[in-house]
């Protein structure tokens, strides 16, 4: 179900969000006593999906660097693993339970905890989804400081139809929820299974960007770089992020041909040449060669 604003109380006209906060305090569980950890997919770390198992998440979270600013020198005593799902949608996955250091197994950069599964939140695995604060970068969040994060759904995360090449618009951050999210699996595999020529537009500007997806790479692979970046490694588009980290935002990917995986380099880049002609991106859009 999508979170709405919570009913007035009855000595006032107060309206407000559900937070996490709200169901920690249900569950009896004290902020103070709890760390967010916020996981996006990575070649070192959790590289999918499939890596997401209590057994897999507990191993790679147990771990830690001796030096990182980011997470706290005493960690508290209950760990809520949350995954990135788009933009700053995060899912909860898991707990565990904190026992302490294991101080045999430290080395010079690393340092491992004793973790044990932990009930805290069993009934929401899978199906809460909290908003993140803006500064993502920050992976790991006191309970006190996330407590304030509102929950933008909780229900079970079901798989959705893929829409069909013709009909795929997508905005940035659902973009990110397709590069991210278990309920687009089914539009990994065809994106993944396929070459094309791909559209950018800048809905602030109205700019456009017309590229190309070859090789092994795909349109999975090439619409990955830019979840991931904002800008792909395009000289135009970084130059928008440089000036604006949130103009990313304006983005909206939709793809205008598509080509089986045996295509040839010359028929796609033939492609691409016309599109870039009959779109005028290059004159007037963000296209620099």
């Amino acid at each position: 179900m999508e979170t709405t604003t919570a009913q007035p109380h009855s000595s006032g006209t107060f309206e407000g969000h559900l937070t996490l906060g709200n169901i920690l305090e249900a569950a009896g569980v004290d902020p103070r006593q709890v760390l967010l950890l916020r996981h996006t997919y990575t070649k070192t770390g959790l590289t999918g999906p499939d890596d997401l198992t209590p057994a897999k998440i507990m191993a790679y979270v147990r771990e830690q660097g001796v030096n990182s600013s980011k997470f706290p020198e005493t960690p508290p005593l209950i760990w809520l693993n949350f995954i990135a799902v788009g933009g700053n949608r995060c899912r909860f996955l898991n707990a565990y339970e904190n026992k302490g250091e294991a101080p045999a197994e430290r080395t010079e950069t690393r340092r491992f905890y004793d973790l044990v599964p932990s009930l805290c939140l069993a009934t929401f695995q899978n199906r809460l989804v909290i908003n993140w604060s803006n500064d993502p970068v920050n992976w790991a969040k006191r309970g006190e400081l996330g407590a304030g994060f509102r929950v933008t759904e909780i229900a079970d995360a079901q798989a959705l139809a893929f829409p069909g090449f013709d009909n795929l618009i997508l905005s940035f951050s659902e973009l990110q929820s397709v590069i991210e999210d278990s309920r687009y699996e089914s539009w990994r595999t065809v994106l993944k299974a396929v070459q094309g020529i791909y559209l950018i537009a800048d809905t602030k500007t109205g700019q456009l960007y017309v590229g190309k997806a070859d090789g092994s790479e795909r349109i999975l692979g090439r619409w990955s770089a830019y979840a991931k970046t904002g800008h792909g490694g395009n000289v135009a588009l970084r130059s928008l992020d440089d000036l604006d980290m949130s103009h990313r935002n304006h983005f909206q990917f939709s793809i205008l041909r598509v080509f089986s995986p045996g295509a040839s380099t010359m028929e796609i880049d033939a492609a691409e040449a016309h599109y870039k002609r009959a779109l005028l991106s290059r004159q007037f859009g963000l296209n620099r060669n």
